[in-house]
């Protein structure tokens, strides 16, 4: 693919991983005529937790209500493509690598990250293309993030903060949420997810100090279910729908705090389109069924083989609990096939799944440089008190769980532990996100 060849001709002469500042950024944007100031209206999104989910429902939301609407995410599973959607579409090849390539050449081989340029890919073809919104994700932190070049958004929302790229943010959960709430700017509403004390305490000290009006999660509204689905209430009453598409409990946090993004703002959006978009919100990746393709077929299982790329403790916690709440109404053993990167905390995403008893088989993440060991992994999870193996690749990985399922049809395998690990697995089944 056009874009795949010049992003990897960018990388070799481009640094490596993160360098979190404004000043390379600003100088692009300059040079390619500041798109960012002509986007569409922006909701912008940070936080640890949740991020792409919330920006799901935000979308189905508008696009429910009839908007036309520009989504940014980060990082993508399989295609580049995927990180930009243009009212509606996903981006083409060709269009994206028209945006690159003037971006690099604007650059003109000065020192930048890949990710720099491609917030400033987005900025251009946000600019270019109309619709009615913009919907931006955060990359990495939120004050010193590319995409934090948007002055004044409709409103900001952070969703949950936990410990996170340390290495970058800080070692403490204060530090980690005051770069999140560098997305806070003056006079622009925040909504903010269920937050620890400590990352609630500085975020509202920051948006105190910059005149920012914020609205609270279960306190300005609240959100859960009853016995006829999913219930959001705030200032302006109850509202009742349907349970989210997406998977889990937590799903019910990323729906409340989108539709609160909603509220927050001006934008015109009638009770119906609330709860359509509760049944059409779309999210690959995120603790979903496996589509059909090459590996159901393999394991010879469509209902049972599940996709996660939550890779952190609080990830696993919510999605253990899923598991729990799936076996009350019917008992499964769990096979986790995990591959994960090093700035992760493995023993502490493992220890969530102690109490389901799950079985785990590690394996190398190939799509980054970053992976960690199956065996140095395998032990981990061992240390965490689960049984656990190595495999040397997925495909060993599927096999031994084709063995496992042959004893037990019943069998929960779930793919997880990384974004790129969940790419690997789309592009191996042959279901690409759409």
């Amino acid at each position: 693919m056009k874009t795949d060849a010049l992003i990897e001709k960018l990388s070799e002469i481009h640094p490596k991983g993160f360098d979190l500042s404004l000043g390379r950024i600003t100088d692009l944007l300059e040079k390619l005529g500041n798109p960012h100031r002509s986007i569409p209206p922006a909701i912008h999104v940070a936080g640890t937790n949740g991020k792409g989910s919330t920006l799901a429902f935000c979308r189905a939301i508008l696009e429910e209500a009839g908007y036309r609407v520009h989504v940014h995410t980060s990082p993508h599973l399989v295609n580049w493509q995927e990180r930009y959607r243009l009212a509606g579409e996903l981006v083409s090849d060709d269009v994206l690598a028209d945006a690159v390539a003037r971006a690099a050449k604007a650059n003109n081989d000065r020192p930048i990250t890949i990710f720099e340029i491609m917030s400033a890919v987005m900025f251009m073809l946000f600019s270019e293309h109309e619709a009615d919104f913009s919907l931006v994700e955060v990359g990495l932190g939120g004050r010193f993030d590319a995409t934090n070049m948007i002055s004044k958004p409709l409103v900001s929302v952070i969703t949950p903060v936990a410990m996170d790229h340390q290495a970058y943010l800080g070692d403490t959960l204060e530090k980690i949420a005051f770069e999140k709430a560098g997305i806070i700017k003056p006079d622009c509403p925040v909504v903010l997810g269920e937050q620890e004390d400590e990352a609630r305490n500085i975020i509202e000290e920051v948006a105190a100090k910059k005149g920012s009006h914020i609205q609270i999660a279960c306190q300005e509204f609240d959100y859960y279910e009853d016995a006829t689905g999913f219930v959001f209430q705030d200032a302006d009453g109850l509202m009742d729908l349907p349970m989210p598409r997406l998977a889990g409990r937590h799903q019910l946090a990323n729906a409340g705090l989108a539709i609160a993004a909603i509220r927050a703002t001006d934008i015109d959006v009638d009770a119906e389109a609330y709860s359509r978009a509760m049944q059409s919100v779309y999210w690959p990746g995120r603790l979903e069924k496996l589509p059909d393709g090459r590996i159901t077929e393999k394991l010879g299982q469509t209902n049972n083989i599940w996709i996660d790329g939550g890779h952190n403790p609080n990830a696993g916690e919510v999605i253990a609990a899923e598991l729990q709440k799936q076996n009350a109404a019917f008992s499964q053993n769990t096979l986790l096939v995990c591959g994960m990167i090093n700035t992760k905390d493995p023993t502490g995403y493992f220890k969530q799944f102690v109490d389901l008893k799950a079985e785990v088989i590690t394996v190398p993440v190939n799509d980054s440089d970053a992976g960690i060991d199956p065996n140095e992994l395998a032990k981990k999870a061992i240390d965490a008190g689960l049984r656990a193996q190595p495999a040397d690749s997925l495909e060993i990985a599927f096999e031994i769980a084709k063995n496992r399922t042959t004893d037990d049809p019943d069998l929960r395998i779930l793919l997880c532990g990384s974004l790129y690990m969940v790419g690997e697995v789309l592009k191996i089944n042959q279901t690409p996100p759409k």
